[in-house]
């Protein structure tokens, strides 16, 4: 079947997002345990990951979990959202945008409440693709089969028709398992070259 449409994901995709090392800082200053920052942000993050909470009440919760006032939170938040947000991978962005108009194209990432507008101002995702989906919004994560079939539903395709490309075997693995053509991301050039076989009908 002909390939009609072609998706992307953000973190470790679209985006380069080594660690920081932001949590472990927190955690000496605060004089907290070796991973106790993760497992206080654990609830709040399963929360926004899918909408359950908005960004203000998220901002509270973290800022409660860790007994914050209100310069120490803005810290946080900024180095939370510096290393969530990462640096843009700019050549794959630039073969990602142009991929229009020869295919119908979307995002479709696992995120949090706030991506939207800090990776639409920064980056332009919006501008660079037909839809952007984010699990934030849809109130559902990948590897859930039901946020693929959103995805096909509204690119108007059959999942045999997209291809999807993912860092996370998981979400490459369910999404085969529905019949699109899964491509793990490596790095760009490998990305880019499976995806051309795949359009060219030569499935690498």
């Amino acid at each position: 079947m002909t390939i009609r449409a072609v998706v992307f994901d953000i973190g470790g995709v679209l985006e380069v997002n080594p660690p920081t090392g932001w949590p472990e800082r927190w955690e000496a200053r605060l004089g907290l345990a070796p991973g106790e920052a993760a497992r206080r942000l654990q609830e709040v993050a399963a929360a926004g990951a899918v909408g359950a909470i908005s960004e203000a009440v998220a901002e509270q919760r973290i800022g409660a979990a860790f007994g914050l006032d209100t310069a120490q939170l803005a810290d946080l938040m900024g180095d939370l959202w510096a290393e969530y947000v990462g640096e843009l991978n700019t050549e794959l962005a630039a073969y990602f945008a142009g991929l229009r108009p020869r295919c119908r194209t979307a995002i479709l990432s696992n995120s949090f409440v706030g991506a939207r507008e800090r990776e639409h101002r920064l980056y332009g995702f919006g501008d660079m693709c037909d839809h952007v989906i984010y699990s934030h919004e849809e109130g559902m994560e990948k590897p859930d089969p039901r946020i693929f079939a959103l995805t096909c539903e509204r690119l108007g395709v059959q999942p045999a028709e997209m291809i999807l490309l993912d860092d996370h075997p998981p979400n490459t693995e369910a999404a085969a398992e529905l019949g699109i053509r899964a491509v793990l991301f490596r790095d760009t050039p490998q990305a880019v070259a499976d995806i051309e076989a795949c359009l060219a009908g030569r499935a690498r």
